[in-house]
């Protein structure tokens, strides 16, 4: 392309305005809150449903399985196309369709198909995280993630505390249908979404901060790109790792330790309140304060220990108010190492190549959302909550020690 061409494409795209970031976020809010607008009650539901421990575990599970095989080719295929927002549509879309999947199909079926199209939702993250991505200049993807890691809690959140208080007002289906009305309001957002061209001078100035030598002009073939990626292979198992201690623990077999010590619907609201209001605020403050302080690698290892403790502590907490304040630190701990794992995925990586970064990055630690759960739900059928819990707390600490020694120190401010 010659550089008067490059000029002109550059010349058309305007800058990104508040207006962009407003909009995006805004969509982004409803996108996750139509997610976990029943995550809180799912298991409880199911339970009053006379499921099974494991069988709730492979339905809490299924979420990660569907992601497993469907985030990388969804970035193969956005970045073949150049294109991003069309698959956001099509993640609302699925949202809707898998609240009503709950709301509208009985047995265990509706909850297993209304999980696995969720996860069809969740995947197009890929492109969610990439377009968000193109909003910044490539040396600032840490800070971009950290912003796109505390939305996404915000939105979490929001769908979490009004799912307890819904469920307690209108019983288990009032959440379905909100999710529904959500998706929609949603879907209808993402077309007032800004998606930015990629010209060649973002894949050539990308291919410069990235050190790669004669191929700044193209993308590599997937193969290529993932055979000389070592930190986006450590980085993806460490978020495996940490995905699977989140959906044991938050996402997962919590809930149940609430109800337990005779937390209600609306206790469960509490829950979700102790845990996500301080995810949300570490997850925006790692990426511009905490981790340039004192560097990745230490905020890593000290953000897996932390979360090790807290989940071993959950079945031993007491009493309700013992619980919120394991998952008020468990909260802090996620907040420390997501965004930063986020931001490692894609920090070296072109443009033109970030979906499939991204999409190889998002099935792997997808296989967390599904194993983690799956197998700490046969562990607590046989020896109740407390063997799933021990058994989060110890992948913690692995991921710590893989931190340790995968991770290259960084020096601190």
């Amino acid at each position: 392309m010659s550089l008067s061409m490059e000029r002109n494409l550059a010349a058309q795209q305007r800058p990104i305005a508040a207006r962009d970031h407003v909009v995006f976020a805004a969509a982004m809010l409803l996108y996750w809150a139509t997610m976990y607008i029943y995550v809180p009650i799912l298991t409880p539901f199911l339970e009053d449903r006379g499921l099974p421990l494991g069988t709730i575990g492979l339905i809490v599970g299924s979420y990660g399985l569907t992601q497993v095989l469907i985030r990388f080719p969804l970035g193969l295929y956005s970045d073949r196309l150049s294109r991003r927002k069309p698959f956001l549509f099509a993640g609302m879309a699925a949202g809707l369709l898998s609240c009503a999947l709950f709301l509208y199909v009985g047995g265990w079926a509706g909850p297993l198909s209304g999980r696995l199209v969720a996860g069809i939702c969740a995947s197009t993250w890929v492109p969610f995280t990439v377009l968000y991505a193109s909003y910044y200049p490539p040396s600032q993807s840490g800070k971009a993630m950290s912003t796109l890691s505390f939305l996404t809690v915000v939105g979490q959140l929001a769908g979490m505390t009004l799912s307890g208080y819904l469920a307690g007002a209108g019983g288990w289906n009032a959440a379905f249908a909100a999710g529904i009305f959500i998706a929609a309001a949603g879907g209808a957002l993402v077309a007032f979404v800004r998606e930015p061209r990629l010209t060649s001078t973002a894949v050539l100035q990308s291919g410069s901060n990235s050190g790669l030598r004669g191929e700044a002009s193209g993308k590599r073939p997937a193969l290529a790109l993932l055979r000389d990626s070592r930190q986006l292979h450590i980085v993806s198992l460490l978020s495996l790792l940490a995905h699977c201690v989140l959906f044991i623990t938050m996402f997962g077999f919590t809930p149940l330790q609430a109800v337990e010590y005779g937390a209600g619907k609306n206790g469960l609201t509490g829950l979700v309140v102790a845990f996500m209001v301080p995810h949300a605020l570490v997850s925006l403050w790692t990426g511009r304060y905490i981790a340039p302080r004192f560097g990745t690698r230490r905020v890593l290892i000290g953000g897996f220990l932390l979360a090790s403790i807290c989940t071993a502590l959950i079945p031993f907490s007491g009493n309700y108010v013992g619980l919120l304040i394991t998952q008020a630190v468990n909260g802090i701990a996620q907040g420390l190492y997501l965004p930063l794992l986020l931001g490692l995925a894609i920090k070296d990586i072109r443009p033109s190549e970030r979906a499939t970064a991204m999409g190889f990055y998002q099935s792997v630690y997808a296989i967390g959302m599904f194993a983690g759960p799956y197998l700490a739900g046969w562990l607590n059928a046989g020896g109740g909550l407390e063997a799933g819990f021990a058994f989060g707390a110890a992948i913690a600490v692995l991921a710590a020690l893989i931190a340790r020694f995968g991770i290259k120190p960084e020096r601190a401010a």
